[in-house]
């Protein structure tokens, strides 16, 4: 057979692939549309999650088998109604993965009730039976607001969405889709209703009845939804439906057909080529379909997770906490609840529970595999596996007996137990690891929540970073990423606070504030209550320009007891230090190498620093501002803010 023979059949059987790809992968549809909280009803929290535990581990078993999920547990007051429904048209996979991110939202209510929308699934948790309700004051309409349709589009979509309401009744799913072309023009309008299967037919008819109408009203726009207490209709210009999945027994029986045409037309040679050059199609279409749909992230993460390397089964995990037992909880913060564990083999590990948490979305979670993942240093805590197959994801790591630093220094009596000596060696220590992140790392790394509970000591004191949920990586070519804002008030940089522009100077910031602390024993931490006047950063700015550095040294260094010139002279220059990572000019700051070098050789004069921000008056007061407004938004009713404020 010629090569020009060849290539023609190799273009044809491409064009055939593609449209089978095309129609046959899937999208799980995980973007999220909108989420509605009701008011608290627990009476007892402790037993309303453990009712919301055991629900949630109910659904992960029944959604793998079936697109529907209802489960009651409990009882009286903190009973627990979860309903957990996919779209008909999506893969089990696919609705695996789309009620995975469903679960990250739902504590976002907690301690009440609530419901999520997703483009292809829901969920809705209450304390009574709901399961008939069709009809509510929450019911929303959300319109597209990028196009606007001529005439021959909109009564295109009006009718288009009569068909879908009527076919959604025919069926027995209560699911329909309707894909019509707009007479006179190239537009195609794709729609999609659907009932939740709770509903009884009348219910489910007045549902999407109501919706029909209501979906309308975001005409002439280009894409509308309608979110009922009862249903979900949606149109758009756009094709965002999935093929109704098919069973597993057709599907190996087209795809047998397949290869026996392609055996039937190629050499053994030919069909090689030809199937590499497809495998690597279809890879490549999946991700330009994920990516742009915004799946692809939660579906590698999937796929990421089941590696044996990296996996953890949960009964592994829970086994190993003696089922969370109480005696092994290690600590709590906005992130969940750390338990110390021991494996069968022996090994022991921290156990990182995110569950319940309104503060840590899944993009947290996976930040923080990929990027502790795939760094190894040291001064950083070792990531040894994660899941995400129980009621709540979990990150496992190296057990650390020490624990966190802010334990020492800010106690009066464990503070003793850090000499200077130790006290420096932490300080390197966490200088390097910086440096590492920040310098000898693929990508430019910043932690963006460095902080004295965030560094673990081992049983010899060698500091450890740990919690790189909230960090970010980006290439050289960026002087900076603009992301909202997220990390501890007190130890974020004024630049990063007042316009979220975000460096490898936003952690030298931090680590200047850090330094005070270990010299100082005194937390810098902003709490609601407190303002910035007189803070540990002014507080050591006064004593620096009186020559008084001295007098805030922490009681607990006994250093006026056991005068010591060269811990003394550290402890200045350590404070000078600080003061140079925290000037208000980003570009004085210096880097971490800088830093570190500074830090480490004795003989070089440092330079003066100038003025830390929010000194006088007028800054300060612009400075509360700032934080009383990140409060507001962080306890106002916007739920789906993505500042991650911590206190």
């Amino acid at each position: 057979m010629k090569k020009s023979t060849h290539a023609t059949l190799v273009f044809i059987t491409l064009i055939i692939i593609s449209l089978l790809v095309s129609k046959s992968n899937g999208d799980a549809r995980t973007q999220v549309i909108k989420y509605i909280c009701d008011g608290a009803f627990s009476e007892n929290r402790t037993q309303f999650i453990e009712n919301f535990v055991r629900a949630t581990t109910i659904t992960s078993n029944e959604i793998r088998t079936k697109h529907i999920s209802t489960v009651t547990v409990g009882s009286g007051f903190n009973k627990v109604y979860l309903l957990t429904q996919c779209f008909q048209d999506l893969s089990s996979q696919d609705c695996i993965i789309c009620y995975s991110q469903l679960r990250t939202y739902s504590p976002n209510c907690y301690p009440g009730g609530g419901r999520v929308y997703l483009d292809g699934c829901f969920m809705r948790l209450q304390n009574y039976n709901f399961y008939e309700e069709y009809m509510g004051p929450n019911d929303n309409t959300v319109c597209g607001n990028t196009t606007q349709k001529g005439v021959l589009f909109q009564e295109s979509t009006s009718l288009a969405v009569v068909n879908a309401a009527a076919g959604a009744l025919r069926n027995t799913d209560y699911f329909a889709r309707e894909e019509m072309l707009a007479s006179g023009s190239n537009d195609s309008v794709y729609v999609l209703a659907e009932c939740w299967e709770t509903l009884s037919p009348s219910s489910c008819r007045a549902c999407l009845e109501n919706a029909s109408t209501s979906i309308t009203e975001c005409l002439p726009w280009s894409e509308g939804r309608v979110l009922k207490t009862g249903c979900f209709m949606r149109y758009s210009d756009t094709n965002f439906l999935n093929p109704k999945p098919i069973t597993s027994r057709s599907s190996n029986s087209n795809r047998g057909r397949i290869i026996g045409i392609v055996v039937s037309v190629f050499s053994s040679v030919v069909v090689l080529g030809v199937a590499l050059v497809i495998v690597l199609y279809i890879k490549k279409h999946r991700y330009i379909q994920r990516k742009r749909n915004g799946s692809y992230d939660a579906e590698e993460m999937v796929k990421t997770l089941n590696d044996i390397s990296l996996n953890f089964k949960y009964s592994t995990i829970e086994k190993a906490t003696g089922n969370w037992d109480e005696i092994n909880k290690l600590g709590q913060g906005g992130y969940g609840t750390v338990y110390k564990g021991v494996l069968s083999d022996g090994r022991e590990i921290a156990v990182k529970r995110l569950f319940l948490n309104n503060r840590f979305r899944a993009a947290d979670f996976y930040n923080e595999v990929n990027i502790i993942s795939s760094v190894e240093h040291k001064n950083l805590v070792r990531l040894l596996g994660c899941s995400c197959s129980g009621p709540e994801s979990i990150l496992v790591y190296e057990y650390v007996p020490n624990m966190s630093l802010d334990l020492f220094i800010f106690d009066d009596t464990k503070g003793r137990e850090l000499s200077w000596e130790k006290r420096f060696k932490i300080i390197i220590g966490i200088a390097e690891g910086l440096f590492y992140l920040h310098e000898n790392t693929k990508n430019r790394i910043v932690h963006r929540d460095i902080k004295a509970s965030n560094i673990l000591l081992d049983l010899r004191f060698r500091p450890k970073i740990a919690d790189f949920g909230l960090a970010r990586s980006f290439q050289d070519d960026k002087s900076h990423i603009s992301t909202a804002i997220a990390g501890t008030l007190g130890y974020m940089a004024p630049e990063y606070l007042a316009l979220g522009h975000l460096t490898e100077k936003t952690d030298v910031y931090s680590f200047g504030v850090l330094l005070l602390e270990l010299v100082t024993g005194v937390a810098n931490n902003i709490s609601k209550t407190t303002e910035y006047t007189h803070s540990l950063v002014s507080t050591a700015w006064t004593h620096f320009k009186q020559g008084r550095v001295e007098e805030i040294f922490d009681p607990n260094l006994m250093m006026h007891i056991h005068p010591n010139i060269k811990f003394h002279e550290e402890a200045i220059k350590v404070v000078h230090v600080a003061l140079l990572c925290i000037q208000e000019a980003p570009s004085l700051r210096p880097s971490m190498s800088t830093t570190l070098k500074m830090l480490a050789v004795n003989d070089e004069p440092l330079p003066a620093p100038s003025n830390p921000p929010f000194i006088d008056e007028e800054e300060t007061m612009e400075l509360n501002n700032i934080t009383q407004k990140l409060l507001n938004d962080f306890n106002g009713d916007d739920s789906s803010s993505l500042s991650h404020i911590r206190f």
